[in-house]
């Protein structure tokens, strides 16, 4: 996925408001941007870390720049649009660089499922085979060197698992897929010092034949995509 048009960077001032965040511009101007990550963002919103935001050319937006990546004074590389995650699993589902996710002829997004009432982010179907359920979650948080998820309490996320059992428990195949969305992200937790209850359900869920899949991005100002599977573990 290549920005285009391409990003431009500035300082960040603050994040407020959860979608709203100040920026400096290099010649001292002060923008106000939105943000679309509506979560605890930690480590990925310190003010003084370096912005790059989008522009969009739509005259009915409030707010035309978007954030989409911080480069952090440690040199990290964040996605901060969560947005992207979708995006990202779907163009490398479609350019075959997902190996695990191969041999299906037809790709849907958004496809409602569940007992309670969810849309499941990709729907891939094939005529040979079961229908393929996946999940896709963004994955953005790092302490000490290693990555945790979720970066706060998630019901959503606890939900979907509970449905992702379902699929699994009829026969069908339910993935939960991390797109590590940080560079300095090498291996990924499940974060029960956060969410014990998301890491209790994530142990049953693999129990129950829900597979877990990590792919970490390449990410710089110019583009991001899926590259490299990393390993998941339930415990660090």
């Amino acid at each position: 996925m290549k920005f285009d048009p391409p990003l431009q960077a500035a300082t960040l001032i603050k994040r407020y408001k959860r979608f709203l965040a100040d920026i400096k511009l290099p010649n001292g101007e002060v923008k106000t941007i939105h943000c679309a990550n509506t979560g605890a963002m930690t480590g990925c919103a310190e003010p003084g870390c370096t912005v790059w935001y989008s522009t969009s050319d739509n005259p009915k937006r409030k707010y035309p720049n978007s954030w989409e990546l911080t480069q952090t004074k440690k040199g990290h590389w964040i996605c901060v649009n969560t947005a992207q995650a979708n995006r990202l699993v779907e163009e490398a589902i479609n350019k075959k660089a997902i190996t695990e996710l191969q041999g299906y002829s037809s790709l849907k997004t958004e496809v409602k499922y569940g007992s309670e009432n969810s849309r499941i982010d990709i729907l891939l179907t094939d005529n040979d085979k079961p229908p393929c359920y996946i999940e896709v979650k963004s994955v953005t948080l790092l302490e000490n060197k290693q990555g945790f998820f979720p970066d706060a309490v998630t019901t959503r996320g606890q939900k979907h698992l509970r449905e992702l059992m379902e699929v699994a428990q009829r026969g069908d195949r339910a993935v939960l897929f991390f797109a590590i969305l940080h560079s300095g992200i090498e291996n990924l937790f499940a974060a029960h010092h956060i969410d014990p209850d998301y890491h209790k359900l994530i142990k049953q869920a693999e129990k129950a034949g829900v597979e877990i899949i990590c792919y970490k991005a390449v990410l710089d100002q110019n583009e991001l995509y899926l590259d490299n599977c990393i390993e998941f573990r339930q415990t660090s």
